[in-house]
């Protein structure tokens, strides 16, 4: 069992090897074999669903603000996205939600509207969702995922003769997810706020709104009741939010350049 154990971690290195990307901007590495037209594929048909699912807002002002802010960030992000096809389109939802899905496919939710209030918030939002999609996050969430099961088919073979294979195979799904998915999921939430904090600037939005808008929607959150462990969250919370942005607000800041 031993070799058989050796050779499940030896895998585990070889694929993390082989999937290794690296990310624009911050420059880290991450574990992603997903290729990124077979990302943008996936993403392509998701979105094509989502607006034959999904009502498409009649506001034609709040249409034209999401196309002006999307179109701003994404002028930015082509450089690190040049395969990417825009497309930004507001949905008739209450949900306070948005999203970026691979290839350049960005959804805006009515419900965030009230909460971003103006076009630098909504840029705030916008940059945040484009920059998972730059990021590729959710094929290294993904692969992560794959990567985690293949370790745990190993766990469970080297456990198999043990009396105690059943408390392994439970406290390696539970410590999978305390110990790697979840704060995987956060890291990649401060990332896609460092990384369009920057893209927010670079479009001419000041970036300092971003504290603004993450403030909000720390209120909103509290309204309705959110008080999930922070240990158990896959977002970081509003307060580690805002003082991380604070943290970053000076760099992004020296790159902000006013647009009429």
């Amino acid at each position: 069992m031993g070799l058989l154990w050796r050779y499940w971690v030896l895998l585990g290195v070889g694929l993390w090897m082989a999937g290794c990307t690296t990310v624009p901007v911050t420059g880290r590495s991450q574990f992603n074999f997903m290729g990124e037209g077979q990302e943008m594929q996936l993403g392509f048909s998701e979105f094509e669903k989502m607006k034959k699912e999904l009502p498409v807002s009649k506001d034609a002002q709040a249409n034209a603000m999401v196309e002006r802010v999307g179109r701003r960030i994404a002028a930015v992000a082509q450089s690190d996205m040049p395969k990417a096809q825009w497309e930004f389109i507001l949905f008739e939802s209450p949900d306070a939600n948005a999203f970026c899905l691979p290839g350049g496919k960005v959804g805006i939710y009515t419900g965030i509207l009230p909460i971003t209030k103006d076009e630098a918030g909504l840029a705030t939002v916008m940059g945040h969702e484009v920059a998972h999609a730059v990021a590729r996050h959710g094929g290294a969430r993904m692969s992560q995922a794959a990567g985690l099961q293949v370790l745990g088919v190993g766990v469970g073979l080297a456990s198999a003769s043990s009396k105690y294979r059943d408390l392994f195979n439970a406290g390696y799904g539970m410590g999978s997810q305390l110990a790697v998915a979840l704060p995987h999921s956060r890291m990649q939430e401060a990332e896609a706020d460092e990384i369009g904090l920057q893209y927010m600037a670079l479009a001419g939005y000041p970036p300092s709104a971003s504290i603004g808008f993450w403030q909000r929607f720390g209120e909103f959150n509290r309204s309705k009741g959110g008080n999930t462990a922070w240990f158990l969250r896959t977002h970081p919370t509003d307060e580690q939010r805002v003082e991380n942005l604070r943290r970053l607000l000076p760099k992004a800041e020296s790159m902000y350049r006013p647009q009429p």
